[in-house]
């Protein structure tokens, strides 16, 4: 439900060229090599591999679409998996699970005594204050804007990003109305994180992925990551992480041993147990309008519906220091579509994943039904010769699915290589050919002022990178002048004799494409659709892929 109203408020969409690219990341690399987390058997660390191969069945059964995960037990990656063309090396946006990192540059500032969870927000922007300052606003501390209670109505990102006017955010979230008493109600707000951000970059004087570097990332020794940052260059908090899926089982390792690294205290003990422990209770969904408080429906009502969630849902068992609590008294952080880190103490475990998932209750689902009763207290049996082969072929060879059809048509070797001239469309393309050649077709299509081209394979996924504008999805403003390449594996079938279908995958975030090409005649029509509005079926209507379709005649 949170990370539905997350990427809603966003706005979250494909968009036309010039509106949507991203601020520039900063790509870092370790001072240090990179270090892997030892590797085990299932078995000797006592899980069954019978357990880990259901778990793949069912999610294959289920459709949910990981792209991978990995399973951490007594310090030793037991199972791990990369569903191509993701990969190992890749990092993986991480959407708001980037807001548990942000919460640990906190603890590490708290630690140093550079600020407490009792002081006051507005003392970090004495000259970012509004006019007048609300006694609600005047009580906001940094400890409520941890567990998400600062006492807004609504989540505050959408307006923050939106403001094309003003790219000072930490001025605009205090100009926000605060309607409830700050530390009362819970509300899952994007902007507190970011303001903890900003508060970080107050008294350290440094962005919290530098400010970590020292303090998180190389005594771990993460090799690199990723951080978006705001229009005057503080990092977004609560999105825009990107990171690699053995950096979140360490990061996950790393609150399951209470701050600890290679022997050293890192972060206080106190602190990891403070963070990750239950600080606020979410509510039932409200009755009417937006109000977290839910406050149409009565005491009793409230406490029976809560109860009840609380059987089922990994939502509603409290919310810590921008971690959430989970049943089996775990914790996890998570981002939209799929992103997870969860911990668990009493089975000493970490499970980490990345995905596009329109569900993650499901998602998590399956790791309490399937993972966990995979594992006991002590080293099991040595797993039979074909138990484990099969195991690792299903982890070696998981793949997704390529786009079906047929790898050729007649009509391919005619219009091979032609240009079609594309009608005017906001995306300012002028024309478009497709070349066929081997077990690879390359798009290009041109504009008046670039050309973009996308090589595409048949019946395998291809390598490459591109800058057309529209996907993967970005959620800030961007300079149409200064559009980003990213890294993209695509493949590509006729679906019929005259349809040549695409799927383009973003792999360092969770998105994809769907291009179809459709031949008629002399004349050729692109159709764009991206994974979030697919992922909506039927309800696609609430949120159309915004770029044009593109038509086009063969050009003499």
């Amino acid at each position: 439900m949170y990370r539905r109203a997350f990427i809603k408020n966003l706005g979250l969409t494909a968009t036309a060229l010039g509106a949507m690219p991203s601020f520039p990341v900063r790509l870092l690399g370790a001072a240090s090599a990179q270090q892997f987390l030892p590797r085990s058997t299932p078995e000797e660390q006592g899980v069954s591999s019978a357990g880990i191969l259901e778990f793949l069945k069912v999610l294959a059964d289920a459709k949910l679409e990981l792209h991978s995960f990995m399973l951490v037990r007594h310090g030793h990656v037991i199972s791990e998996c990369w569903w191509a063309p993701y990969r190992r090396e890749a990092l993986h946006s991480l959407y708001s699970l980037s807001k548990s990192f942000t919460s640990t540059a906190i603890g590490f500032a708290v630690t140093e005594g550079k600020l407490k969870v009792t002081d006051r927000v507005v003392s970090f922007f004495p000259d970012q204050l509004p006019a007048t300052v609300s006694d609600n606003l005047a009580a906001l501390t940094v400890a409520n804007l941890l567990s998400m209670s600062a006492g807004h109505k609504t989540d505050s990102i959408a307006t923050l990003v939106r403001n094309a006017q003003q790219p000072d955010w930490a001025k605009t979230f205090l100009s926000l109305p605060i309607d409830y008493t700050p530390g009362s109600v819970f509300l899952y707000d994007t902007g507190c994180t970011f303001m903890l951000s900003g508060i970080l970059q107050k008294v350290t004087g440094q962005k919290v992925v530098d400010y970590l570097q020292p303090r998180l990332f190389d005594p771990l020794q993460i090799r690199q990551e990723s951080w978006e940052t705001s229009p005057l260059g503080v990092n977004t908090g609560g999105w825009g992480l990107s990171v690699t899926t053995e950096t979140l089982a360490k990061f996950g390792q790393f609150y399951l041993q209470s701050g600890q690294w290679n022997g050293q205290q890192l972060l206080p003990r106190q602190w990891a147990s403070e963070a990750t422990s239950f600080k606020i209770q979410q509510l039932p969904p409200p009755n009417s309008g937006s109000d977290p408080a839910n406050q149409a429906a009565s005491p009793a009502d409230l406490a029976a519906a809560l109860a009840k969630l609380k059987q089922s849902s990994d939502w509603h068992q409290g919310y810590a220091y921008q971690f959430w609590r989970c049943r089996h008294n775990a914790f996890r952080g998570d981002g939209a579509f799929g992103q997870l880190c969860v911990v668990m103490p009493d089975q000493d475990a970490v499970f980490v994943a990345t995905a596009e998932v329109s569900n993650m209750q499901d998602e998590l689902n399956l790791v309490w039904d399937h993972i966990l009763p995979a594992m006991h207290d002590t080293k099991l049996a040595k797993a039979s010769t074909t138990m484990s082969a099969r195991l690792k072929s299903e982890l070696s060879t998981a793949a997704l699915p390529l786009p079906k059809g047929d790898l050729n048509q007649p009509i391919a070797a005619n219009i091979s290589g032609r240009k079609f001239a594309i009608d005017a469309n906001d995306l300012g393309i002028q024309s478009a050919s497709l070349q066929f050649s081997g077990d690879m077709c390359t798009l290009s299509l041109s504009s008046a002022s670039a050309s973009f081209t996308l090589e595409c394979g048949l019946g395998r996924w291809r390598d490459g990178a591109t800058n057309l504008p529209g996907e993967p999805p970005g959620l800030l403003p961007y300079n149409s002048a200064d559009l980003k390449s990213i890294k993209v594996a695509a493949a590509g079938a006729w679906q019929d004799a005259n349809t040549f279908q695409m799927r383009w995958h973003f792999y360092e975030t969770p998105h994809h494409d769907t291009v179809t090409c459709t031949f008629e005649g002399d004349t050729l029509r692109i159709e764009f659709l991206n994974s979030i509005t697919e992922s909506l079926g039927p309800n696609r209507a609430q949120r159309p892929d915004t770029r044009p379709v593109l038509k086009g005649t063969l050009s003499t």
